[in-house]
């Protein structure tokens, strides 16, 4: 009985993780659109702007690879640890949607 609750556990862990997975990587590509949109705008933008585009499109694609990097991290996790890491790709995730919206709304 104890084995089958442990089981029944194990799985129901197991599907939030592939479902907290599968959320994350939607939002990072909505994210990437979002990226996307940005270097459009520096096609479009005067001399000065373009260049400051460019700058925080780079340090934005490096908080993304690290979002992408940290997602790496919590599905190489054991079931134990990747709920720890959840807080830190939480906080990636955000940090990059904040800083893609403050670039968009600067840089229209």
């Amino acid at each position: 009985m104890a084995a089958e609750k442990h089981t029944t556990e194990e799985r129901e862990i197991s599907v939030e993780r592939k479902a907290y997975e599968q959320k994350i990587e939607a939002q990072l590509d909505e994210l990437s659109a979002r990226l996307e949109l940005l270097g459009a705008k520096a096609n479009q933008a005067t001399a000065d702007a373009k260049i400051a585009i460019i700058e925080r499109l780079g340090e934005l694609r490096d908080q993304q690879s690290d979002a992408q990097q940290k997602l790496q991290e919590t599905r190489q996790a054991g079931e134990d640890a990747w709920m720890d890491l959840r807080a830190s790709v939480d906080e990636a995730l955000e940090s990059l949607g904040k800083g893609i919206e403050q670039a968009l709304s600067r840089f229209e």
